[in-house]
Formats: structure tokens, C-alpha cells, sequence
């Protein structure tokens, strides 16, 4: 890893420190252990290198993040979960891709913010954090000046979340489960449940709530929660922690789009589609808790 002299001694640590979290690695709670940096991979299936399927406009996300020109999303490859019911799972699990520079990175940024893109919008970026926060740092210092948004699955080290304090405008964890037995058999990360609440947690202190101007959300706390099949009492559960433990003014978007996917078929509880009814069950107990609702 190059750092410039025109990165300040904080940036440098940071970079620094995020980097280091590679060998061994312990960037995310699964603690792999691998020395990604010397070209091993760990459960993500990533070594050292930045990697990413695709980017450009996204007009798909939630309003308050499209705006008029859309979403300026980077699809990053790899992931630190094994989703079953993975939607992405060609870029996630079998992370079809290419490999980048972190300079390349920059450059597509600054593209996305000239052509009119509302943010800069990260998808699946934990086990590359170390190399997005030096994109997000060397970006900025050449003039980026739209929001950075971190959209994740919210399996999060505490640790590495520190070390992207001040650089990450908009959190936008996808909060799955607080089953842990779902957790383990759907996931693969039985610890899932206590690893996503801390994760939250801090994500909210470092941004607080969302913040919306003329439409647009420009700083704070965005959850995603995707109703699954069967599990209405565990998507009450996560709708009453964000009432209860983050703030009554969350901000979140109960999503109804959940379809068999990827591996899905294999587990009868998942192998369908979540009913309308389950949906609005899970919707109105939001409404009624106060949270924001993303429409």
C-alpha cells in the first residue's frame, strides 16, 4: 500500500490501520486470519486487491438517495456472509468481477459525481474497507463532495467502523436477522444477531439520524430490513430494537421484495415468496413504533 505525503498523519494511520486488519486478517467479526496481503483469501474469497463487478447511475435505491441523477453505485465483489438467498449472488458468492486500482476507484467517483449521481454509493464494501476509505480520502482531497454512502449486511467490526468515523456520511446496513438459529443456517453467522446491533450502534453515533434536504439524504442512518418468509416475529424484534435501543426517528425501508433466490430453494421456509400480509404486518408495526418509513 502507497501513501502520499499529502495524506494527513490521521489519514496515514487510518490507512494504515485499516490495512493492517488484512494480515491477519480481522476486518470482519468471522477473524479469518488469512494474510490476504501476501495473496491469501478468507471467507469473503478476496485477497489483497480492490475489486469491483460494475458501477454507474442507479435509479433502483430509495428515493431520498437517487435524487435526479441517481445513485452513484460502485458493486463491489465478494462478501462477508453466505446468504442463501443471496440476489447478488453472482457478484457476491461467485464475485465476478475485476480487479482495480485504488486510483481507478477515485477516478470513477468523481466520474459519478459529474454526471449528476446524488452520492457515492458502496455495495458490499467491508471486506475491501481498508481500500475504499483510501479511495473515500484520496476522492475527497480532489474535490468529491457528494455523499459517501456505506451499504452493507451489516456484519461489521466495531473496530474497522472506528477507523471510518468522519469519512462515511450515510450508513445503510440491511439488518437480516435476530434469530440466531436463522442466523447460523442462513447466513453462516450464527453470532450475526449481537455482531449487527453493536455494528448499528456505532454506526449511529458516528452519524446520528438521517438527515433529508430538498430530498435528498445527506447524512445519518439508513436501515434496510427485507421481510423474509415465516419470520414476521424477528422482523418485530429488529423493528422494536431501532425503535427502542437507536432512536425512535430511524429511518427505515421495510422491504417487500424478497424472492427465492441463489440456494432458497432448499429450505421450505424460504422457498417461497413473502406474502403481502406478512409484509404489512411487519410494515405497520414500524408505523405504529414511529420509525420512518422510507416510501
Amino acid at each position: 500500500m502507497q501513501t502520499s505525503g499529502a495524506f494527513t498523519d490521521d489519514e496515514r494511520r487510518r490507512i494504515e490501520q485499516a490495512c493492517e486488519l488484512l494480515a491477519p486478517c480481522r476486518l470482519c467479526p468471522r477473524t479469518c486470519h488469512v494474510n490476504r496481503l501476501g495473496g491469501q483469501v478468507g471467507f469473503c474469497g478476496l485477497g489483497g486487491r480492490m475489486t469491483i463487478s460494475s458501477y454507474g447511475p442507479h435509479f433502483g435505491e430509495e428515493s431520498v438517495l437517487v435524487g435526479v441523477g441517481g445513485s452513484g453505485t460502485v458493486f463491489l465483489t465478494g462478501c462477508n456472509l453466505g446468504c442463501l438467498f443471496c440476489q447478488n449472488y453472482e457478484i457476491s458468492i461467485h464475485r465476478e468481477g475485476r480487479e482495480v486500482e485504488v486510483g481507478q476507484v477515485v477516478r470513477i467517483m468523481l466520474e459519478l459525481e459529474e454526471r449528476g449521481c446524488a452520492n457515492i454509493n458502496f455495495v458490499t464494501p467491508t471486506p475491501q474497507a481498508p481500500r475504499v476509505l483510501e479511495a473515500i480520502i484520496r476522492a475527497r482531497k480532489r474535490g468529491l463532495g457528494a455523499p459517501i454512502v456505506y451499504n452493507c449486511g451489516g456484519y461489521e467490526s466495531v473496530e474497522l467502523l472506528r477507523l471510518l468515523d468522519g469519512y462515511i456520511d450515510i450508513y445503510m446496513p440491511d439488518v437480516k436477522f435476530f434469530d440466531r438459529h436463522l442466523a447460523a443456517e442462513l447466513l453462516r453467522a450464527e453470532d450475526y444477531p449481537e455482531v449487527v446491533k453493536a455494528a448499528v450502534l456505532e454506526m449511529h453515533r458516528q452519524v446520528s439520524d438521517l438527515a433529508i434536504e430538498d430530498g435528498l439524504a445527506t447524512r445519518g442512518l439508513l436501515v434496510r430490513h427485507l421481510v423474509m418468509p415465516g419470520a414476521v416475529d424477528d422482523s418485530k424484534a429488529i423493528i422494536d430494537f431501532l425503535a427502542d435501543q437507536i432512536s425512535p426517528n430511524t429511518y427505515v425501508n421495510v422491504m417487500a421484495q424478497y424472492r427465492p433466490e441463489h440456494q432458497a430453494r432448499r429450505f421450505p421456509q424460504i422457498a417461497r415468496r413473502t406474502s403481502r400480509s406478512e409484509w404489512r404486518e411487519v410494515h405497520d408495526h414500524a408505523k405504529a413504533r414511529g420509525l420512518r418509513l422510507a416510501e
